[in-house]
């Protein structure tokens, strides 16, 4: 609303060819603001945005040489849901593509875009057929506020969507794939809402600008243009609302400048090159420059390394071992992977009975990572099987798996540094569940609040992060991939005092992927053991870790117990 006020007051106060400049930086600021979302959330490159806008132009003067019912503000909203639904089609590469691979077939399709364009022109264009604004935004300084009030509509959707589970979704698809499957969302919908998000805002914008001057041309909408405010999103930061205005305001500004040392605008695209330039060889943009400049000023957050570490010691004993007629809630038998000649896994046979910990051992290169791939589905094509509460997942998919509850950590670092801990945690519960609740299971691994920011925590204190994120989601069963990587000793006795507790408290069973033995010793009655991708040792520890075929496996001459 402040805006929308500061909008009229400078439409009043400024003189026409600057009202005319400032809907001008509006309109490229909601353009910014949907590459924000594909680019700088969802962390994919999309070189075609302002072939989205010329989609928005397209629908607007189409509708209007149709004299369609309604107005021009009603042909901009369905530009927008027409450019939004190609931009889902457009999307589709981004499933297989990335980096250079997904940028090419963007531009291909921008340059495409704009060749038929110069071919076909857009409807009206060779009669003089003007696009007339209604009445109440008839003056450039109506259409003004009338632009400021879509720009707020937008910003706030996207503001929204950024503190739902689908805005969490860009965030942690841009930094893992296989970390988003994991927490039971799809990858494909993630990217291709991204897309269509960037692409309806893009359309809005191309609507709005054949308004502001009466008619679209194919200069407007150049794959030059596309480009420029690629780079522009790269170096301002643009997924941050702020800083998209800013740079709407920038793309206005700069030309203008050069314009008034009779310099050609043209040089304009060259600045942005060479602030893009540092931007990427920097790592870094404009706005989370600012912002790591305004959080140097305040007072320093409190350390989080280690913080289970600092938890009030406790007695350390092992989980009970479970009943032998304990149903068995995940159950994989017959499982073969083979790359090539070598069998990575040969013949396993596991089970994991509810409410058990069992702990899987082996040496470097023994198959642990490979039968966690196979059995959470990361690893489809596999001799055997695989049943969760006694229902056979064969073709299930990561997602499929996650949300059926069969959860998974990873050994590395998975965690998005850009959401808070309560945006992760409730990303991967994948349910309603009140802050009461969110704030006991951090409690209980001894993580920070929920309101810190995932950015500001250490490495080792994100695994934990993320085995209390998993735990949230209730599942039934869930694998953990050294977990204790990165936490000091006093760390790993009160993860694996808490480890201890899961069942009962979470209604999970565990598979416990370690190499410190003394932990698996502490907290799994029951251990596998593979060896070169077979199964050479399942009991009980004593029995296990006793096995004369475990100890030369797993640590040569070296005494285990």
């Amino acid at each position: 609303m402040l805006g929308i006020v500061i909008a009229f007051a400078v439409s009043l106060l400024l003189p026409n060819y600057y009202v005319f400049l400032g809907a001008s930086a509006i309109v490229a600021a909601i353009t910014l603001l949907g590459l924000g979302v594909v680019t700088g959330s969802a962390g994919m490159i999309s070189l075609c945005q302002m072939s989205f806008a010329t989609i928005g132009a397209w629908v607007v003067t189409g509708l209007n040489v149709m004299d369609a019912p309604g107005d021009p503000v009603v042909w901009m909203i369905c530009g927008g849901i027409v450019a939004g639904l190609l931009g889902v089609l457009v999307g589709l590469p981004a499933l297989r593509l990335r980096g250079v691979n997904l940028a090419v077939v963007t531009l291909g399709f921008a340059s495409a875009v704009h060749l038929t364009l110069i071919q076909l022109q857009f409807p009206g264009a060779t009669a003089g057929v003007r696009v007339l604004r209604p009445d109440y935004i008839s003056t450039d300084r109506e259409f003004f506020v009338f632009a400021a009030v879509t720009l707020t509509v937008c910003a706030l959707a996207v503001y929204g969507l950024k503190a739902t589970r689908i805005g969490a979704g860009w965030r942690v698809v841009a930094f893992s794939e296989r970390g988003t499957a994991s927490a039971g969302a799809s990858v494909s919908t993630t990217k291709l809402g991204a897309f269509a998000v960037s692409a309806m805002l893009a359309g809005i914008s191309g609507g709005l600008v054949t308004m502001q001057v009466g008619f679209a041309s194919p200069a407007t909408f150049a794959v030059l243009m596309s480009l420029a405010l690629y780079v522009l999103a790269v170096v301002i930061g643009s997924h941050l609302i702020d800083m998209a205005i800013v740079g709407g305001i920038m793309w206005v500004a700069i030309p203008e400048i050069l314009k008034q040392f009779d310099v050609p605008q043209d040089w304009a695209f060259v600045v942005f090159g060479v602030l893009g330039i540092q931007a990427i060889s920097s790592r870094s943009n404009l706005g989370e420059g600012l912002r790591a400049v305004l959080r140097s000023r305040r007072p320093p957050h409190a350390a989080t390394t280690d913080i289970i570490g600092a938890a009030a010691p406790c007695a350390m004993s092992a989980a009970p071992a479970v009943a032998a007629d304990a149903p068995v809630v995940l159950s994989a038998t017959g499982l073969t992977v083979r790359f090539g000649t070598v069998a990575a896994l040969d013949g396993v046979d596991v089970t994991l009975h509810d409410g058990e910990i069992v702990g899987l051992i082996g040496p470097n290169g023994a198959g642990k990572s490979t039968l966690t791939d196979v059995l959470t589905g990361f690893l489809p094509r596999h001799e055997g099987d695989v049943t969760l509460d006694g229902a056979s997942l064969r073709g299930a998919s990561p997602t499929r798996r996650a949300r059926l509850g069969l959860r998974r950590t990873f050994q590395q670092d998975r965690v998005p540094p850009g959401l808070t801990i309560e945006a992760y945690v409730r990303f991967v519960a994948r349910r309603r569940i009140p802050r009461t609740e969110i704030d006991d299971v951090l409690d209980f691994f001894g993580c920070p609040g929920r309101t810190t920011a995932l950015a500001h925590v250490d490495v080792g204190t994100r695994r934990l992060i993320e085995v209390a994120a998993q735990l949230a989601a209730r599942p039934r069963v869930l694998i953990l991939d050294e977990p204790a990587a990165g936490l000091s000793h006093e760390a790993h006795i009160a993860l694996g005092e808490r480890l201890v507790q899961v069942p009962a408290r979470f209604g999970a069973s565990i598979i416990l992927i370690e190499h410190d033995l003394d932990l698996v010793r502490r907290v799994c009655p029951r251990i596998v053991v593979l060896d070169f991708g077979k199964v050479v040792a399942d009991g009980g520890q004593d029995a296990v870790l006793s096995n004369p075929r475990v100890r030369a496996a797993y640590m040569g001459d070296k005494e285990l117990l």
